[in-house]
């Protein structure tokens, strides 16, 4: 896991890479990998990459970074793990490839040797990297089917940039800093900033499972490799692990965090109350994995209350055998903590506080790996959103059709609300959104909804970002090449693609790359998808409570019974209390994300046009 950038001037009349641009990217990301720096410059100057290196694969200087082959003639630099990387180096040596390190690393430029870019769909784990070509005097940059590493790039019309953070892309001091409406509107809509967009015009996100290749002509157009909507079409048609639903998933998860151990440094765990997270530990146990370390995090606020996840964790803790931390967390240390947060966070987001503390607190005890429970409920159908947009869609639908009567609804009840109507703010556009699937999963994940926005955004921006962004066609696209799936896949790719990669993955990713400490999550893995039975058949069944019999023993009752709260942090009361607004002390999760939202938004995002 590390921190990469690079530097490219494709046409002949750009001028050549400066290194200290190129240092200036690099030193931005030092949080990223404290463990090593390395620098490469092609022999014309024209091409350059750089590299933070947390060491977790071949600690020796072997997996150094920027990485060549001996002829020179292909370079690397790469964030990620390649968890299949041994059956991989395995089978190129038997077709005759040398290798001089036990790296993953020398494995793609191996791999990518063998079989050219189409090498991607063979890798089994989380990466982004960028691969130069010298022989086709090409530039390849790829990132992983499900969006876990990030990979942004920048294009002047001459001179093409990439590297892992968007901020670092701005510290080389050569990419325009003007706001992309776009991507400011998405992030008022959905509380984080949706690929390809972010909050500067200059600045694009490589789509999860994309290529893109940059030639003598410039950046072409990213090639898809791997989509979620088809990948679970796919296993609809296939009846992928036919059988017993519940010994399938039982191997599949095994097998998904067998493969997740691939490490040289101990692997932890982040731990909750929850099912998904209690089940990894107990198969890290079962697996035979010894002397775990489970992190949990508590709030101050928080103790006594049903809110707090330690007591539930410490049971699950001590039923594996895993040495268990409690890190809590109070309304000191986050207002101390803020400057910092703010500035690790990449883009925008309204959430990943508490992977910034868990992962923090992993930090202090010498982790540098740990796995995450993230993707279980976007696999196995935990949240909500898996009955209420369905269900919305089949109610609705037949009135959706109506012309122009959603909107005339929507504009009488936000009448009446202004009026004094107490109803929640999303009411008013029920009729309007609710009957089709895009529309009815905006309204469950907004933040929020676009008759909104001209609050809060000058209405001019608003109007450019809504053009700019479609929100309602980017949702559908995420479903559009899956158009037999049925309710079940549907909300899954939807909360897959949108969701869970442009919020929840991104967050992981800042969060833990901050304190240098490694996040996997082997529920986000193409391979277990492909692998878990097909869609009705997890939706027939109580998916979830399958996934706490993995472990031996299975989970307590008091984890499988516990009813599902999500994730909840403080932070909109310590919010509150700051501002000296008199709102009860209860958590309102809506309008702390609100709160957090502006927040965020006015520490440092917000462009001129911005209200």
């Amino acid at each position: 896991m590390c921190g990469i950038a690079g530097i490219h001037a494709y046409l002949d009349v750009a001028p050549p890479v400066d290194r200290r641009e190129l240092l200036r990217m690099n030193e931005r990301m030092v949080a990223r990998g404290p463990d090593g720096s390395g620098l490469w410059l092609s022999e014309e100057g024209r091409t350059g990459f750089s590299h933070r290196r947390l060491a977790i694969i071949d600690l020796s200087e072997g997996g150094a970074q920027p990485m060549r082959t001996a002829d020179g003639s292909l370079t690397i630099t790469f964030n990620g793990e390649i968890y299949n990387y041994r059956e991989l180096r395995a089978e190129l040596l038997a077709r005759g490839r040398a290798f001089r390190s036990e790296s993953d690393t020398e494995v793609l430029l191996q791999l990518y040797a063998e079989y050219g870019a189409a090498m991607v769909s063979r890798l089994r784990g989380m990466f982004a990297f960028g691969l130069w070509d010298a022989d086709k005097r090409t530039l390849l940059l790829a990132r992983d089917p499900l969006g876990i590493k990030p990979l942004y790039w920048a294009d002047d019309g001459w001179t093409f940039r990439f590297a892992s953070q968007a901020k670092a892309l701005l510290a080389g001091g050569a990419v325009s800093r003007d706001p992309d409406p776009a991507g400011i509107v998405g992030f008022h809509l959905f509380g984080n900033v949706p690929e390809p967009f972010t909050v500067w015009r200059s600045i694009q996100s490589l789509p999860a499972g994309t290529m893109l290749t940059v030639d003598a002509t410039g950046p072409g157009i990213p090639q898809r490799y791997y989509d979620v909507a088809t990948a679970l079409a796919g296993r609809a048609r296939s009846g992928a692990a036919a059988g017993d639903p519940r010994a399938s998933i039982g191997d599949t998860v095994r097998d998904s965090v067998r493969h997740h151990l691939v490490a040289d440094v101990p692997v932890a765990v982040f731990l909750s109350a929850g099912i998904d997270s209690g089940a990894l530990l107990g198969t890290m146990s079962g697996l035979g994995v010894r002397d775990i370390t489970a992190v949990t995090l508590g709030f101050e606020e928080f103790e006594g209350l049903a809110l707090d996840e330690a007591p539930l964790a410490a049971d699950v803790a001590a039923r594996y055998g895993a040495r268990h931390i409690v890190r809590t967390v109070d309304r000191a240390e986050f207002e101390r903590d803020l400057p910092a947060l703010l500035d690790a966070m990449d883009l925008p987001t309204v959430d990943g506080i508490n992977t910034w503390f868990v992962a923090k607190a992993a930090r202090e005890a010498g982790i540098k790996v740990a796995l995450s429970g993230l993707g279980a409920d976007e696999c196995f159908g935990g949240y909500p959103s898996f009955t209420d947009v369905p269900r919305s869609v089949h109610w609705l639908s037949p009135v959706s059709w109506v012309p122009g009567l959603g909107a005339l609804v929507r504009r009488g009840l936000s009448g009446a609300m202004a009026m004094g109507l107490r109803l929640h703010p999303k009411a008013a556009g029920v009729l309007q959104y609710g009957g089709n699937w895009a529309g009815a999963y905006l309204l469950r994940r907004s933040v929020y909804m676009p008759w909104e926005l001209d609050q809060v955004l000058d209405p001019a921006l608003v109007e450019e970002g809504i053009r700019r962004l479609a929100p309602l066609s980017r949702i559908a696209s995420a479903i559009e090449a899956g158009h037999a799936l049925g309710d079940f896949d549907r909300v899954a790719a939807l909360e897959t693609s949108l969701y869970m990669r442009n919020q929840l993955l991104r967050d992981a990713d800042w969060a833990g790359m901050a304190h240098g400490v490694e996040i996997r999550v082997p529920f986000v893995d193409a391979f277990f998808l492909a692998a878990l039975p097909p869609g009705p058949v997890l939706a027939a069944l109580n998916a979830k409570d399958a996934i706490a019999e993995v472990p031996e023993p299975p989970l307590p009752d008091s984890v499988r019974h516990r009813r599902k709260t999500g994730f909840s942090t403080p932070v909109g009361r310590w919010l509150r209390e700051a501002s000296g607004t008199s709102q009860a002390p209860g958590i309102d999760l809506s309008a702390a994300s609100r709160a957090w939202a502006l927040k965020v938004w006015r520490a440092g995002w917000a462009g001129p046009a911005a209200a």
